[in-house]
């Protein structure tokens, strides 16, 4: 693909040349039509210096002298022909540059007519040619009726045109070419901020740096700010999933070992089958919650760059709808307060996480009643709205001194309701991922009510790591 500078300069080069073509040709024609018109009135000053020296004889016919006004008239293929005729054909006069010349020039023009034209000889040689018409007499009179004519050799007129015309080109030429050279320089100027941000993505790439660290002109700054929100968070989480995996295998020692020592102890090996299958279901279960915790800590996005806010109010309603079903037989009440303009700006799988777990809950501790709040609100920095969700019930709810007991992997307050015990603790990692926080207080409803209170992130706090 054509890079980017090579795509401007294409762009202003074909811009510059239709420019100066564009006004060499203007210029071309407008100084043609200009030289054309001079040489016009300079032949028709020869034809009114003819007609100041014309004089009609005592029997009323035109004369002309022998001494021409311009000399060039009586040196024969001078170049400068002239000629005079009546209208009636009977009487005409040439000057001596005309011998042996054959020039159509216009006749039997009437008064003050003018007749400008350009002929091309056999032998090539172009004349302009002028004819003016004049009568001696006030009165319409055939006999006192006379066309002037001049000629004029167009050599030197074509060659004052080519020297015009190469000097016009070859200065226009010199200055487009000028002219793309300083911008060419002014472009690459311009663009070495982005030459200069893939030097550093290079760099990156190569592992000699872990972000973009050049101060780039306010224009790039929204996309250098991306890009390194975007490594950030691409750091974030893979030392995230390091850190799962390393949990993940740590906490699924115990339960091997207790499985490997039952297999291996001889005293194990006299209970019965019932007692070994319980020990093994038991592990089980709790090789299941520890995997099924860790794969949704390390799924967990956190904010990410770039990232279109989703709706709270239409994954709220999915997810309320979905549990009116799992919980028919409760027949709970569901209230949402949550305006159509409240967003979330960070994955909509966290934050079906975040409600389905909460509102989860208090399905399950309600007596009858739930209600999911959310809202955004303005944050520290202008134009950032933090996003606080709250779900409470009207159940027994929380003891404060279980509050932390709860919040800890598989843990529950009342272990007669179903559940392996890690909603709130996948809340809460969840929240710290977000750089956010959870809070469990008494609510007015008479039960539980959890907030989740997530600040927002952009590109501006991308150095700042979210666990």
């Amino acid at each position: 693909m054509i890079s980017l500078n090579l795509r401007v300069l294409i762009a202003a080069s074909a811009i510059l040349s239709s420019f100066f073509g564009l006004a060499g040709v203007t210029l071309d024609r407008s100084y043609r039509a200009n030289a054309e018109q001079a040489m016009e009135e300079q032949l028709q000053g020869y034809i009114y210096a003819l007609i100041a020296a014309a004089s009609l004889t005592e029997k009323g016919q035109m004369e002309m002298p022998v001494a021409v006004p311009d000399t060039r008239f009586s040196n024969p293929d001078s170049g400068l022909y002239a000629r005079v005729v009546s209208n009636n054909s009977e009487w005409f006069w040439q000057s001596e540059s005309m011998a042996g010349v054959d020039i159509p020039f216009k006749q039997n023009l009437a008064r003050t007519e003018r007749s400008p034209k350009k002929v091309i000889e056999v032998s090539g040689r172009q004349l302009y040619l002028f004819s003016y018409g004049v009568e001696w007499s006030d009165a319409h009179d055939p006999l006192q009726a006379y066309t002037f004519s001049v000629a004029q050799d167009m050599s030197g007129f074509n060659g004052k045109i080519a020297d015009f015309r190469r000097s016009l080109w070859g200065t226009l030429g010199g200055v487009a070419l000028l002219l793309l050279a300083v911008q060419g320089s002014i472009l690459r100027w311009g663009l070495s901020p982005l030459k200069h941000a893939s030097s550093e993505l290079k760099a990156i790439e190569a592992g000699q740096q872990k972000r973009l660290q050049d101060n780039y002109p306010p224009e790039l700054q929204g996309l250098t700010g991306n890009i390194n929100t975007l490594l950030s968070q691409q750091q974030e989480h893979l030392e995230r999933y390091r850190l799962t995996l390393g949990d993940l295998a740590h906490s699924l020692k115990t339960p091997l070992a207790i499985l490997q020592t039952a297999v291996e102890s001889e005293t194990l090996n006299k209970t019965s089958d019932q007692t070994l299958s319980h020990l093994v279901r038991e592990q089980v279960e709790r090789m299941n919650q520890i995997t099924g915790y860790q794969l949704q800590r390390a799924a967990t996005s956190g904010w990410t760059a770039l990232a279109a806010p989703v709706v709270v109010r239409e994954v709220a309603r999915k997810v309320i709808a979905g549990l009116n079903k799992v919980y028919a037989d409760k027949n709970i009440e569901a209230i949402c307060t949550i305006d159509e303009s409240v967003e979330f700006h960070g994955d909509e799988g966290d934050l079906m996480e975040l409600i389905g777990n909460l509102v989860d809950n208090a399905y399950k501790w309600s007596n009858g009643r739930v209600r999911v709040k959310a809202k955004n609100k303005p944050g520290p920095i202008d134009g950032q709205q933090e996003f606080i969700l709250s779900v409470e019930d009207d159940g027994e709810g929380i003891a404060p001194d279980m509050v932390r007991y709860v919040m800890q992997r598989g843990q529950r307050a009342d272990t007669d309701i179903a559940g392996h015990g890690i909603g709130l603790s996948i809340v809460r990692n969840i929240a710290q991922v977000y750089g956010g926080t959870l809070e469990i207080v008494s609510s007015v409803m008479g039960g539980a009510s959890v907030t989740v209170w997530l600040p927002m992130h952009g590109a501006i706090d991308a150095e700042k790591p979210h666990f």
